[in-house]
């Protein structure tokens, strides 16, 4: 049997997190929300479900909306920005390692394209139905035990539903795409160490005035932040495997232990602390 969840409240704010051993890999967060608006950079691919409260957000250029019952699949690198947000909110997020992702895609022989076509399920349709039924098992409102071998089944049947949302985009979309994803591609490359615009222009491949501009109007943010979201995201992987937060700030590039706390306080709402004591 799985061990309990621990809660880390800051007013309205709830975070729990949970690490299931029997699923090396995977990563379960559960939210309980006022109204604030979440922005952040995904450093995993996750699926999230939504089981109360309603949000229109912003991601890869078009506004969606959440209602319970949605699902919502990001990848890699993906920016949310929340716009609007009715009432407090309920959701669960399940993300995944990548090399989870690719032994899936691999086995399968999908799609060699990384870029993730299927963004939003609506939990009804057939096609959600493997990333419901691992929710609902990794869930707060089971009630019964699950066994290794049924946790497990749903996880692969799930990393398989992932798989086939996966495809190329079109020529068009690539074409418009390409600085940008350079330049998406070496501030990873860059999060211990930092970039300067120029160095970060000549990556891409355009003047550092038009790359501000599609950067922008393609991320929904300017690179400095797109880069600090990054640093807090890989801040919480490393805060779930157990590193102290004294020893996190340096190997995200940031220069010291308030500088973290500052960012990781506004960006999720709790201190790197508080965050580590919610990690079960």
């Amino acid at each position: 049997m799985s061990p309990p969840l621990r809660a880390v409240s800051d007013g309205p704010l709830s975070i729990r997190v949970f690490l299931p051993p029997e699923l090396p890999g995977l990563r379960v967060v559960r939210y309980r929300t006022d109204e604030r608006l979440w922005r952040s950079v995904k450093e995993r691919f996750s699926v999230t479900m939504t089981y109360s409260g309603r949000s229109e957000w912003w991601c890869r250029g078009k506004v969606r909306f959440t209602t319970p019952g949605t699902l919502d699949l990001k990848q890699i690198g993906d920016v949310h920005r929340d716009l609007r947000r009715d009432g407090s909110s309920r959701f669960q997020v399940i993300s995944f390692d990548e090399a989870l992702i690719t032994e899936a895609r691999e086995a399968l022989g999908d799609s060699a394209s990384s870029h993730l076509r299927q963004v939003q399920l609506d939990c009804e349709q057939p096609t959600a139905a493997p990333f419901v039924r691992l929710h609902a098992l990794l869930g707060e409102d089971r009630v019964e035990s699950s066994s290794t071998l049924e946790l497990q089944t749903a996880l692969t049947e799930a990393l398989s539903a992932l798989a086939t949302c996966f495809g190329d985009a079109d020529e068009s979309e690539r074409r418009s795409r390409w600085p940008v994803r350079r330049a998406l591609e070496a501030l990873h490359d860059a999060l211990e160490e930092g970039i300067t615009l120029d160095a970060l222009s000549r990556q891409a491949g355009l003047d550092k005035f038009h790359l501000c501009r599609a950067f922008r109007e393609e991320v929904g943010m300017p690179p400095y932040a797109y880069l600090t979201h990054l640093r807090i995201a890989r801040a919480m992987g490393l805060l779930t495997q157990g590193m102290a937060p004294s020893e996190v700030s340096l190997r995200v590039g940031l220069y010291d232990q308030s500088q973290l706390n500052r960012h990781f306080k506004r960006i999720i709402g709790l201190t790197p602390g508080q965050f580590a004591r919610a990690v079960q």
